[in-house]
Formats: structure tokens, C-alpha cells, sequence
């Protein structure tokens, strides 16, 4: 709603001050009312029977409906349902949400509800409402893991909003920028909204060429972080370093390397976790009534597609039977065990160890999907990056050879670490908090059995994702990723984390059939760790090879 003298302000309801948020509330109120009721007494005097809600009411309505279902204080849900009942009243058709929930392939009733949240989850979703404006759908998936939301919350906060080498709307362009890589219009949605509200100018959001050269200068490391790291050199990040007036400082260069791997990778997540649009965006609400069955051709055309078909056994799928899904459950266990006892006894030589990883590299080119179902649709979002064909492609296919990156010559801990702290203060601290949260997260259960060491299974994850981008353990045996990741599990990792936008709810459904949604929310944060420091790692190596 545009806002004008007296008008709508939304900023005030993210005060954790109960009087300001009840104060922005009314404020809010009163406009949105004066709005509808100058719409319907116009339409009245036109003849119209059911006037539509316009001039930026809708917008207000779909926010004021977003705060009354996922707003985490109660003063403000009840508020915003009775400004939303005041315009109903007027003859206004106020909005519904399209959709079941945060995530297309969890059931709702199985994600924690807003206002049903314990004490710790209600001051996690406090904090992220304050700081985002809303309550998002990754938070509420996320907060299945509180520990990882709590730092995941706590180092995006700092990359976007606290003291750093960038302007604010650049952080959200570049945040644009490498969502758009991988087509995921959720995120570009929120941080077009973000980069508006911070003063950002909206002819950059018509294409990067809009956009300043500078920016337009970070579209080539974009594409190859996000599809082929292994390609990026010295001379990528020379040539950003020293492009005259256009230039980029060592500082601004890291924030904005830190920025596009956090989005490519929260892509991942995005959409292995099948998010739905937030409720006030594009795709998640409609003006349009229910039908009398609750399903009307208007959802279908909105990419929902009912309650019941969504969580549905997927087609082609024959349905398993639980007494499979166990044994499935018990032979991983299983094979943990073997794997164990085998390390005990005795150990793969060097040689035979680097066989296996680059064994194990050159069958991760084979893993690929046969899906021919659609992925979740999503709307075009290629003017914000050049060079549209460009995607993932295997690192060895075509007798392309690039050198195994061994992680005992150039790692994290040891030199990527001290680097972003150096240049981006507090940031390395947080980055690495992060990683060390996400993989050794642990409850000790594996589906319905407690008191489980998963850490071989968990290292296993990480290392087959570091296998798919040349990375090398030279202390891990590779040998165990195939007797842990069976092939639909394989299939899941590799389109999450290389081609996210072609993740399918049959994907979800193939792998880990017995185990909980949370755990296979925990897996996605391994693949979104994972995959980020793969690329932080070839560009932080290429700024280190450039700086010496």
C-alpha cells in the first residue's frame, strides 16, 4: 500500500515493545479501513455489487493476513484478524492463503504451529520477526533444529543488516543476484522486497544490465560459484580487483563472496525442503473464494494443488510397506556396525584410500534423476543474471580434468577461517560456529531407535557432497559412502545441492522412508553447510593465491 502523510507504517510492529506494536497496529488500521471504506462507497456509487480490493489495498491485506497467521505475538495476530474482519464487513473480499503450511512436502499439522511454540522456539521466533519484519517459512522449518536456527538467524542478521564493507541495498541486490542462479523466485520475492525498503533503486530489479558495473562485474563469479567453483582462479579475482574506477576492495570482496555462497546455498534448502511462498507474496494467497469442495480451478493455476494430493503417496511410487521401511532402517544400522568393526581391525592404505575417492568422484558423475515430474513452479527470475545457460556440469565429464582439491593443503579451519575474519571481522567466527553446529548435530536416533552414534552416516553426507566438487579427505575412507547413501539418497544430495530448482516432493519421499521430517530437514542442513564451504573454499583459495 503506498504509504502516504499519516498513512501505513509497518516498521513499528517489529518493536518488542507490546504499547509500540499496539500503537503501529492502530495506526495501520485506520488506513487500511479509511482505504476500503473509500473503495466501497465509490463502488457503491457506481453500482458495482462486490468492489476489489485496489490502489495497494491488496498488498496491505495480504501483509495484514501474513500477521495473522505467522505473526509470534498474539496481540498482533488478533489485531490484524480484526482489521481483516472490519474490511470484510465493508463488502471487501479479504485474501486466503493458498497451501498447507511452510513446506509442500511436510504436512502442517507436523511443523510447529505459531502460538503453539515453546518458551525457547517463541524467543526464536521473536528475535527473527524482530530482526526480518516476519516470520518466514524457512524459520519455520528450520526450527525443527532451534540450535542451528538460532546461529543460522544470528550470522544472516549480521551479513545483511550489521556494520560491513557493503552498502545495505547491495547486500541485497548481490542476495538477488545468486538466488536468481537457481531460479528460486522465494527468495528473490523477500530480498526484492528488502532491497525497496532499504532505498534501493528499482530500475537496477529490470535486469542486471540496470544495474552499476560493479555489480554487473560479480555475474561471472556468481554463475561459477553457483554451477562449476573448481573453475575460479586468480586472475577471476584480479580482475575484480583491480577493474579501475569499478573495482572491488579485498573487504567488499569477501562480504560479497560470503553473501552469494549463504543464498546459493539457502537456495538448496529452499528448495530441498519444498518451501511454500510466503503468505503475502506472489503464489500464497488468493482474493478468489473457495469453492464448494474447497478446490477450485483458480488453486491449480496457483500451484496448489489440494491438501490430500500433496501429501498423497507420489505417483509411479508403489507405496512401502512399514515393515520394508524398517528393515531398511535396521540394515543401515547395520552396515554402521560392520563398517565400525572394519575400521577397528584394519586400515585402507594411502594408495588404496585415494583410489577409492577418485572411484567414488567418477561415479557421483552417474548419479543423475530420471524424473520427468515438474518441480514447484516458479516464475522467471533470469534478467537478475547474465548468461541464463549456464549450469552445474561434472567436473570430469569430456576428459575435462581438474586437479583433486586436497583439503590437507588448503582448508576451513586452518587458512579460509583467519582470512574472512581478517577481512570481514566476527564473520569467520560466525561461518564457522555454523559449520560445526550443523555437522556434528546430533539427537543419537535413527527413525524409532535411540541412543545411535550417527556421526559415520553424518561424515559420510558431507564428505560424498565435498567427493561431487573434487575435495579430498586424504583420513577418510571413501569406500564407506556407497555402503551408507543408497541411490535415491544419492539422487536426493546431488540435485539439492547442484540443481536445486529440479527437487521434486518424490525426491523427498524416495530417501530415509521410515525416518522423521525432522531428520530429513537435519540431512538438508548438512547439504546447505556442506555445499557452502565447497565454494567458500575455491574462492577463498583463489583470493589467498591472488594475495600471495
Amino acid at each position: 500500500m503506498e504509504e502516504r502523510e499519516g498513512e501505513v507504517r509497518w516498521d513499528g510492529l517489529c518493536s518488542r515493545d507490546a504499547a509500540a506494536r499496539d500503537a503501529a497496529l492502530d495506526t495501520i488500521g485506520q488506513a487500511v479501513l479509511r482505504r476500503a471504506e473509500s473503495i466501497a462507497s465509490g463502488a457503491a456509487a457506481d453500482g458495482l455489487p462486490v468492489p476489489a480490493a485496489r490502489d495497494g489495498l491488496g498488498e496491505a491485506l495480504a501483509r495484514l493476513l501474513m500477521l495473522s497467521k505467522r505473526c509470534p505475538f498474539p496481540d498482533v495476530r488478533e489485531k490484524s484478524e480484526a482489521i481483516l474482519g472490519g474490511v470484510q464487513e465493508l463488502g471487501i473480499r479479504i485474501p486466503r492463503p493458498l497451501g498447507h503450511g511452510p513446506s509442500r512436502f511436510i504436512p502442517e499439522k507436523e511443523t510447529i504451529q505459531v502460538g503453539k511454540e515453546d518458551a525457547t522456539m517463541h524467543t526464536l521466533f521473536a528475535e527473527s520477526f524482530a530482526t526480518l519484519g516476519r516470520l518466514d517459512n524457512v524459520t519455520l522449518v528450520m526450527v525443527f533444529h532451534p540450535q542451528y536456527l538460532e546461529s543460522f538467524l544470528k550470522t544472516q542478521h549480521y551479513l545483511l543488516q550489521m556494520d560491513g564493507p557493503l552498502p545495505l541495498h547491495y547486500r541485497h541486490y548481490i542476495g538477488i543476484m545468486a538466488a536468481a542462479r537457481h531460479q528460486c523466485s522465494y527468495l528473490v520475492n523477500l530480498h526484492v522486497n528488502d532491497f525497496l525498503h532499504v532505498g534501493g533503486d528499482p530500475k537496477w530489479l529490470n535486469g542486471l544490465e540496470n544495474a552499476p558495473q560493479k555489480l554487473q562485474n560479480l555475474g561471472e563469479l556468481n554463475k561459477m560459484l553457483a554451477h562449476r567453483p573448481w573453475l575460479i582462479t586468480k586472475e577471476h579475482i584480479e580482475q575484480l580487483l583491480k577493474t579501475e574506477e569499478n573495482s572491488w576492495s579485498l573487504a567488499e570482496l569477501i562480504h560479497a563472496v560470503v553473501l552469494l555462497t549463504h543464498y546459493h546455498s539457502l537456495a538448496s534448502f529452499t528448495f530441498g525442503c519444498g518451501i511454500s511462498p510466503e503468505i503475502d507474496c506472489e503464489g500464497g494467497h488468493t482474493f478468489r473464494p473457495p469453492s464448494v469442495s474447497n478446490y477450485c480451478i483458480c488453486d491449480i493455476t496457483n500451484g496448489y494443488h489440494g491438501v490430500d494430493e500433496i501429501h498423497a503417496s507420489p505417483a509411479g511410487i508403489i507405496p512401502v510397506s512399514s515393515t520394508e521401511s524398517v528393515c531398511e532402517v535396521e540394515a543401515l544400522m547395520e552396515k554402521m556396525k560392520q563398517l565400525q568393526e572394519c575400521r577397528d581391525e584394519e586400515e585402507a592404505s594411502q594408495e588404496e584410500m585415494a583410489t577409492r575417492f577418485e572411484r567414488e568422484k567418477r561415479e557421483s558423475m552417474f548419479v543423475c534423476s530420471s524424473e520427468d515430474e515438474e518441480s514447484a513452479a516458479t516464475r522467471d527470475v533470469s534478467r537478475h543474471f547474465e548468461d541464463t545457460s549456464y549450469g552445474y556440469k561434472d567436473f570430469s565429464r569430456h576428459g575435462m580434468h581438474v586437479p583433486t582439491f586436497r583439503v590437507q593443503d588448503y582448508s576451513w579451519e586452518d587458512h579460509g577461517y583467519s582470512l574472512v575474519n581478517r577481512l570481514y571481522p566476527d564473520v569467520g567466527q560466525l561461518l564457522d560456529e555454523k559449520f560445526h553446529i550443523a555437522y556434528n548435530l546430533t539427537y543419537n536416533t535413527m527413525a524409532m531407535h535411540k541412543d545411535v552414534d550417527t556421526s559415520m552416516l553424518r561424515r559420510a553426507i558431507w564428505n560424498y557432497i565435498h567427493c561431487m566438487f573434487g575435495i579430498r579427505y586424504d583420513d577418510y575412507d571413501y569406500g564407506e559412502i556407497n555402503q551408507l547413501l543408497d541411490r535415491s539418497f544419492k539422487v536426493y544430495i546431488k540435485t539439492v545441492v547442484c540443481t536445486p530448482e529440479k527437487t521434486t516432493k518424490r525426491m523427498y519421499d524416495s530417501f530415509w522412508r521410515q525416518f522423521e521430517h525432522s531428520e530429513k530437514v537435519h540431512v538438508n542442513l548438512l547439504l546447505v553447510e556442506a555445499r557452502m564451504q565447497a565454494e567458500l573454499l575455491y574462492a577463498l583459495r583463489a583470493i589467498t593465491r591472488y594475495m600471495t
